[in-house]
């Protein structure tokens, strides 16, 4: 079955926006896998709520759909997620001039990921953890490590 393109849809109407998925722009990924853009702009495992929240600030209209993509292997909720934006106005101009390809929007979330909040804390919130654990791990049995 073949899509043709209908006039009477606009630029506006949320079917005829970009989808982004989380693979497209994850150092992950293999091009085969569904990486689209080359790997040193892309960021490790983002999820779509990154992106959101990135295109958000960028002030760019975003929608969330509950997808998963058919290249992803993994059922996992943190694989889910498809983000829906608009590039275009219903004159077929740029919404957003900084943005008139799906790849400029590809590269500036890759390149504004690693400076949210949420990624730059979470290396600090690990390395407490692991050091609560060793710190209380001498006293504990290690499970079934002698048992085999």
């Amino acid at each position: 079955m073949s899509v043709m393109w209908n006039p009477d849809k606009k630029h506006s109407d949320r079917e005829r926006w970009v989808c982004v998925y989380p693979a497209y722009i994850n150092s992950k990924k293999t091009i085969a896998e569904g990486r689209r853009i080359s790997k040193d702009k892309c960021v490790e495992n983002p999820t779509h709520q990154e992106i959101r929240d990135v295109l958000a600030a960028a002030g760019m209209k975003v929608g969330v759909e509950n997808k998963l993509y058919s290249r992803e292997t993994s059922k996992e909720m943190l694989y889910r997620g498809r983000i829906r934006v608009q590039l275009k106005n219903d004159d077929g101009s740029p919404c957003n001039p900084d943005f008139p390809s799906r790849d400029s929007v590809l590269e500036y979330v890759g390149q504004m990921i690693p400076k949210l909040k949420t990624r730059s804390q979470k290396p600090g919130g690990s390395d407490q953890s692991q050091s609560q654990q060793q710190q209380g791990g001498g006293s504990r049995k290690k499970g079934k490590g002698g048992r085999r």
